[in-house]
């Protein structure tokens, strides 16, 4: 059983639209950071590369083709995996537990302002013959399962609002952050209606983006690193996206990859033991349910907690310090690293203005976006 840590991570930045830049100088530019902070050389350093890509989002047939020369992985192994970046964080994990290599580099992108159909790439994951024909933006899904999730909690419409004003107040410290902003509550529930009862500043606005992780072996990492944040557990689940036979108010994803994951790393009591957490919150909602579906509340109870300000940056549960999706933007396959990469930045105090104080473990989880029910978790630690 081999202790694994991130030993280097690299971020460009996210951004509304990129047009002077491709996505090949970004995966360059994330992974010369991630590289020269981990100290290693990708030609000899680095036994494996991962790459998070789907080909729809890209534009291209099997798009991993394209990969290889900006990460230094020409010629070397190179594994891709068609999901968010923390299964290719995962993907990483185990790769180094089978003792066959020492050293994987991670890496996960967005390039989302170069599609000009968005809502018709995401509507091809949807069940061909039933849901499909019905036509319309797929967002609409969220739309239905927002209201049952707040039918079945009683969760409000005014503390979803809450968690975009938090968020989004909470990337005013962060560089990286694309969509920041100082807004009030009924700034968003006023805002422009879209899917009811979403409306338009509920939703996470697109974003160009790369991150870069290098993973180690425990003595590689004590080679490399004197500030190694260790993999203390992760896990994933994919549930079915058929509308038809769904779960609309539980992330049932999300509970099971937590269950995974805490087994993994040990851990029984999840309120007591995750000092803060970075969770998915493409919609506003998503950030209560993914919360109670972790078990860092009960159902039912994350409204409340938000509303009272435990979830704050002052709080004793921060959540998305880093401002979530909401405030960086939904970075596609990124979404899962930029929510790894905030855990690691405040795990080695590097977070800066944001930095929270005396946190030893936190949680990234992600999911994977409409229509999916796929999710993952990670629990990382600095001791």
């Amino acid at each position: 059983m081999r202790n694994i840590a991130i030993v280097g991570v690299g971020c460009t930045g996210f951004k509304s639209i990129t047009p002077d830049i491709s996505y090949k100088e970004m995966m360059f530019e994330a992974a010369t950071k991630a590289y020269e902070d981990a100290g290693v050389n990708p030609r000899k350093d680095i036994d494996a590369f991962v790459t998070c890509a789907e080909d729809y989002w890209e534009g291209y047939s099997i798009f991993d083709e394209f990969v290889p020369d900006q990460l230094g992985a020409a010629l070397r192994h190179l594994f891709t995996v068609t999901a968010d970046g923390l299964y290719g964080l995962a993907t990483a994990y185990m790769l180094i537990r089978t003792g066959g290599f020492d050293v994987v580099a991670v890496e996960a992108h967005s390039k989302a302002s170069d599609m000009l159909t968005f809502a018709d790439i995401v509507a091809f994951g949807m069940d061909p013959i039933f849901n499909r024909p019905l036509g319309g933006h797929p967002y609409y899904i969220a739309g239905l399962e927002m209201t049952r999730f707040l039918h079945e909690t009683e969760n409000t419409k005014e503390q979803c609002a809450q968690v975009v004003v938090k968020n989004k107040r909470n990337a005013l410290k962060n560089a990286c952050a694309a969509h920041a902003a100082n807004i009030t509550v009924d700034q968003v529930l006023e805002s422009e209606p879209y899917f009811y009862p979403l409306s338009k500043l509920d939703i996470s606005p697109l974003a160009d983006g790369c991150i870069v992780m290098v993973l180690a072996s425990e003595d590689a990492a004590k080679k490399l690193t004197d500030k190694p944040v260790w993999v203390k557990g992760v896990g994933w689940n994919a549930e079915t996206p058929w509308l038809e036979t769904r779960e609309w108010g539980n992330a049932i994803y999300t509970e099971l990859a937590a269950r995974m994951a805490y087994k993994t790393a040990g851990i029984s009591n999840p309120q007591k033991d995750i000092d803060f957490a970075e969770v998915n919150d493409t919609f506003s909602y998503k950030e209560l349910q993914h919360l109670e579906a972790l078990k860092l509340c009960r159902k039912g109870e994350s409204g409340k907690l938000t509303e009272e300000g435990a979830t704050a940056p002052d709080g004793y549960l921060p959540v998305n310090v880093s401002g979530g999706l909401l405030g960086m933007g939904y970075g596609l396959e990124a979404s899962g690293l930029q929510k790894a990469l905030e855990v690691v930045l405040q795990l080695r105090g590097e977070a800066g203005k944001r930095q929270l104080t005396d946190v030893k473990t936190g949680l990234a989880q992600t999911w994977r976006g409409i229509p999916t029910a796929n999710g993952a978790v990670a629990i990382l630690s600095n001791c």
